[in-house]
């Protein structure tokens, strides 16, 4: 336990110094209202990838370094290698070269870390998106500190237009360029072969690296009107399509689970009156919302964290019947059936009473 408490606190200190190299000689002020409106769009955009992950929510503090992760490694890394190339290439080289190498190798690298040291978190392509979009949530969060504080030192205006553009107009822009990656490893987590988890990667950072420099260098472009065109004919049509993608691949997720409940009936691990329940994220809601009302929040708590033992033990079953994972299967379905019969205990103990 100790590691991962180390590796939270030396992110979230990259973050500080960040933020402390950028913006340390500006107004407290200036900083704390930069911070404020850094913090409006990624709210929006981290609960869009936490609705996302709701089948199989994955574990707080693996999400939780995701963000720091893209907030302080990341950052901090991209600003040292972005400064250098700025002050010996200049400006342009940095914004459309160094940057998306940089910032998209920094941001990919958490999630080639989980596909070769964590696979079993990774389950499909919607792990994959979820994971790319905290990186790159805690990521464009501290960028926009920078921007922003730097914006509102000169004037509200230019404050207010660069959150405009950053905040309100493409809010989704790094986790775009990112979900690349995430998608790639999404599918090489499904792969058997090495070699998949070595070349999808590699495939998904150049689309992110193609599409952010494409990005950078389009706000340079005829005095902005680059800027314009690539927002309506590249990014709309890309943040449409991913938008798809993400949900294809969530109700796929469904399908996965409502295969595993007649096998998990048969098998004596569910009851037959809980398939349906389980089979929907509507029925779940109403199943927990009725708890909730009925039992209070405790055994709302419980029936939720039965559901969600149930869906990690159909993924297993989907990984083993893909050839994933085999050599692993015994212990994780054991560890998995204990975590279905205690989490379904505690919730009719608190039901019951």
């Amino acid at each position: 336990m100790l590691w991962p408490v180390v590796g939270l606190v030396l992110a979230s200190i990259c973050a500080v110094v960040v933020i402390w190299l950028a913006v340390g000689d500006l107004a407290a002020d200036t900083v704390a209202i930069a911070t404020l409106f850094a913090l409006l769009p990624v709210v929006v955009v981290v609960g869009a990838f936490l609705w996302l992950d709701r089948w199989e929510p994955e574990p707080g503090r693996t999400m939780i370094a995701a963000f720091l992760w893209g907030g302080g490694v990341a950052t901090l890394g991209a600003l040292l290698v972005n400064s250098l190339v700025a002050v010996t290439y200049g400006e342009y080289t940095s914004s459309v070269v160094s940057a998306p190498f940089a910032e998209e190798a920094l941001k990919g690298a958490f999630l080639v870390v989980l596909l070769w040291r964590q696979r079993h978190e990774l389950d499909g392509v919607v792990d994959g998106i979820v994971y790319a979009g905290l990186v790159a949530a805690g990521f464009a969060f501290v960028e926009n500190i920078l921007y922003l504080g730097r914006a509102f030192d000169v004037t509200a205006i230019d404050g207010y237009t660069v959150f405009l553009v950053r905040g309100l107009v493409s809010p989704f822009a790094h986790p775009l360029f990112t979900v690349f990656i995430g998608i790639a490893v999404g599918i090489a987590a499904r792969r058997r072969d090495a070699a998949s988890r070595v070349l999808l990667p590699v495939v998904g950072y150049l689309l992110a690296v193609a599409l952010h420099a494409l990005w950078n260098a389009s706000a340079l472009w005829d005095e902005g009107q680059g800027f314009i065109a690539v927002y309506i004919v590249v990014m709309v049509p890309l943040f449409a399509a991913m938008t798809a993608i993400a949900l294809w691949q969530r109700r796929r997720e469904q399908r996965v689970v409502a295969a595993a409940l007649p096998r998990f009936l048969d098998a004596g691990w569910i009851p037959w009156y809980e398939v349906d329940l389980l089979s929907t994220m509507r029925s779940r809601r109403r199943w927990t919302k009725a708890m909730r009302q009925s039992y209070g929040r405790s055994a709302a708590r419980a029936v939720r964290d039965y559901q969600i033992a149930v869906t990690e033990l159909a993924f297993l079953y989907s990984r083993i019947e893909h050839g994933l994972d085999v050599e692993y299967a015994d212990a994780w379905r054991a560890e998995l059936l204990q975590a279905v019969t205690e989490t379904r205990s505690k919730a009719v103990g608190l039901t019951s009473r």
